[in-house]
């Protein structure tokens, strides 16, 4: 853009190029030839053309927005760099600027302010700088952060509100909770204060579920919208041990930890009397990419928990399709046009793959069903504590994404169980048990009412897409009976 004749150039990629059109034209107005270059496709990487495009140039600013620790400039300016090199006749200078870190804003402003280093370079026929931060401030030795949350101690979590029992005839743990208002005694692991929208269920589900989870525990986040909102540097609302990685991680983290846990114990390293709850957080992305390592750690049997919370996409970078997502559903990568009508593909059903590995619990829950994830977080703490592996997944809505008021939050949720899209049921050492029958209830309703409460399913009830709507309702009808059948059917 605008290097027909210009003598100075920003090199720099995406939506921050599209922003410095407008810097571009600001400068040229003040009477200096600036201009920008920034490929679309980079592999494999267009030397000659940046060259052809640099040739008349005396100076570029070339802007990354990650930074290549220790090589004093990004993957782009290194790249463009050697480009130019091969070039003997090539005298353009060149300026590496990292910008945009921590997730820093790039305004119109900033781009005029890279174009006049540059210009700078340009005028005086020498680089003063030839790599810096661009937007970063060094911080204050002298601030003290204080917690705003005191850490939950021992014996903040220590109450005695779920009881465990086994079971003398199956063998299988029963569990008491106590009533809702004697559970609010039980302080929030994560605080409240976070940055998530107004209406995710992320936390109110997580939070419930910690309730039934006695004592001290260490939580893993996997990277995804409860691990962002709740780490914003430099606080955090996690108020135990917290620990984050990447999705391809999380499970070989938390398991290592878990193992050198025990191995630090046996050997009388650390006190035996007090013992820690290892629970790994991911939503549904996080189980499509780290799937491998779940399953893994899973037949391994490392006693911990893993709890996903689907909400059905990568809400975290832009509401993208996941394997979760539901057929004919709309994300950022799933539209409705000419092509195709939402996601072209069935969903994934992870708690049945969890189940086919043959773990000793495995659980489905949501948010206000009583007591429900309650007690089976008190009874997946006791298959923990007992040696065993746990999956649990909860369904957590997104009003942003599924685009809903955020009021009718519960009611979302709700619908989604009494058309037995999402099941709620339990499976230990083999055996399902559905927790609640909407069709027993009377409350059973079709798909399509769960679809007509969200903006990203409400084209399915239209005619023209009525073949998707009833592909999806099989589907969900098949699954349902199913599971009905292996409920009905202990050796299923």
């Amino acid at each position: 853009y605008g290097m027909e004749d210009a003598e100075v150039a920003l090199f720099i990629l995406n939506s921050a190029a599209e922003t410095a059109k407008d810097a571009v034209d600001k400068v040229r107005a003040e009477g200096h030839k600036v201009g920008i270059v920034s490929p679309n496709v980079i592999r494999p990487f267009p030397a000659e053309e940046i060259r052809k495009a640099l040739e008349r140039v005396k100076a570029v600013l070339i802007a990354d927005r990650a930074d290549s620790y220790g090589a004093h400039g990004g993957n782009m300016a290194l790249e463009v760099k050697a480009a130019l090199k091969d070039d003997p006749q090539s005298r353009t200078l060149c300026l590496a600027r990292v910008y945009g870190l921590g997730g820093k804003d790039f305004y119109t402003e900033d781009a005029e302010e890279l174009l006049h280093q540059a210009l700078q370079a340009a005028q005086t026929g020498q680089v003063e700088i030839s790599f810096d931060y661009y937007g970063a401030n060094p911080g204050d030795p002298d601030l003290k952060l204080e917690p705003l949350h005191p850490p939950i101690s021992r014996e903040d979590s220590t109450l005695g509100l779920t009881k465990v029992e086994v079971d003398e005839t199956t063998g299988r743990p029963k569990v008491r909770v106590g009533t809702p208002r004697q559970l609010t005694a039980m302080p929030k692991r994560i605080a409240p204060g976070h940055g998530a929208c107004p209406g995710c269920g992320i936390f109110p589900t997580l939070n419930q579920f910690l309730k039934g989870i006695e004592g001290p525990v260490v939580l893993l986040f996997q990277t995804g919208c409860g691990m962002v909102v709740t780490t914003a540097y430099p606080y955090s609302s996690h108020r135990v041990t917290y620990v984050h990685n990447l999705f391809q991680n999380g499970a070989a983290t938390l398991s290592g930890l878990v193992e050198m846990y025990r191995e630090r114990r046996r050997r009388g390293e650390l006190p035996t009397e007090e013992e820690l709850t290892f629970i790994m957080i991911s939503g549904d992305g996080g189980m499509d990419i780290g799937m491998g390592p779940v399953i893994g750690t899973a037949l391994r049997g490392h006693p911990m928990i893993i709890l996903e919370y689907d909400n059905q996409g990568y809400m975290n970078t832009g509401n993208q399709l996941s394997y979760a997502t539901p057929l004919g559903h709309v994300t950022s990568t799933s539209h409705v046009g000419p092509a195709e009508v939402g996601k072209s593909f069935q969903h994934k059903d992870t708690a049945q793959i969890m189940a086919a590995t043959h773990i000793p619990y495995v659980f489905t829950s949501v948010e206000g069903m009583g007591t429900d994830v309650v007690r089976k977080g008190a009874k997946a703490q006791w298959y923990v504590r007992n040696g065993g592996f746990v999956y649990g997944k909860v369904l957590s809505v997104c009003p942003l994404s599924w685009r809903y008021e955020e009021r009718l939050g519960t009611e979302v949720v709700q619908a989604a169980v009494d058309c037995c899209f999402f099941p709620i049921y339990e499976v230990e050492r083999g055996i399902t048990t559905i927790n609640y029958d909407p069709e027993e209830r009377g409350k059973r309703i079709p798909a399509a009412e769960w679809s007509k409460m969200m903006g990203k399913t409400r084209h399915l009830t239209r005619p023209e897409h009525a073949n998707v709507l009833a592909a999806f309702e099989a589907e969900v009808e098949r699954r349902w009976r199913r599971l009905k059948a292996m409920h009905e059917h202990p050796l299923l």
